[in-house]
């Protein structure tokens, strides 16, 4: 998987949208597919336009655990803002998942104000899952 640092770094060197939509698709084309016993109610993001799934797996120490994600979308655009979801927090412990302003990094690459607002709301349902998820797994 692309680290967010290669992400930003690959951003930067984009100058035109249609460029940069390009690379968010083949982000998401790099993304393993998701086993379809995956693709549940319960693993279903809520608040997302497109179907996207998202799949905890934890790991490491029961107080701070490791937390690493699956995901998948139906649409070529989600499907890569997924991606880039996943380089931001997937592979951390769960106190420094809840710390990470996602929002700030897709800012940084300025992606969120090239989005739909029905997209940008989808964003949005997938980092407050990951973090509910993470700070669940704190308190457990």
């Amino acid at each position: 998987m692309t680290s967010i640092d290669q992400i930003i770094d690959d951003f930067a060197f984009l100058d035109e949208w249609e460029d940069r939509y390009r690379y968010v698709i083949e982000l998401g084309k790099s993304l393993p597919e998701m086993p379809e016993s995956s693709r549940t109610s319960e693993n279903k993001v809520q608040g997302c336009a497109s179907q996207v799934w998202l799949v905890t797996h934890t790991a490491g120490a029961a107080e701070d655990p490791l937390l690493t994600f699956e995901g998948e979308s139906d649409a070529h655009i989600v499907r890569g803002l997924v991606a880039i979801v996943l380089a931001i927090f997937s592979g951390k412990p769960a106190s420094e998942i809840t710390r990470i302003d996602a929002l700030e990094i897709f800012g940084k690459i300025g992606l969120i104000e090239h989005l739909s607002s029905q997209r940008a709301n989808g964003l949005r349902s997938m980092i407050r899952r990951i973090k509910s998820e993470a700070e669940g797994r704190l308190h457990a």
